[in-house]
């Protein structure tokens, strides 16, 4: 792995979410790991995702709820920076992989 990927530069990851999330991500390396609840995790969503710093931004699920339908339509369509958003233990699934595979790639890997 490309250590500039961990250190904030562009084409690197960012990670934010509750403490539990950004924490274990630390834990395994992560520099970029944020912590955020509510608007204000999603007011630090904004911020990454603006900054241009980012090729993959990891954000929890809860924060989803917290952001607009323009925000949210907005990530589905790009992939500059890749948007996933991340279960949280004890909190359902939303979109498969198979979904994930067809909305980035556009490619349908059930055949």
């Amino acid at each position: 792995m490309n250590i500039n990927a961990l250190k904030g530069e562009p084409g690197s990851i960012a990670v934010i979410g509750e403490r539990e999330v950004a924490l274990g991500f630390r834990l395994i390396g992560l520099d970029n790991s944020f912590i955020g609840q509510g608007m204000e995790g999603s007011n630090k969503f904004l911020e990454l995702l603006g900054s241009g710093k980012y090729s993959l931004i990891m954000v929890s699920e809860r924060l989803k709820q917290y952001m607009d339908r323009k925000t949210l339509d907005y990530i589905e369509t790009t992939t500059k920076p890749l948007v996933v958003f991340i279960p949280v233990p004890g909190q359902a699934r939303e979109e498969s992989v198979e979904a994930l595979a067809k909305r980035v790639l556009g490619v349908d890997i059930n055949g």
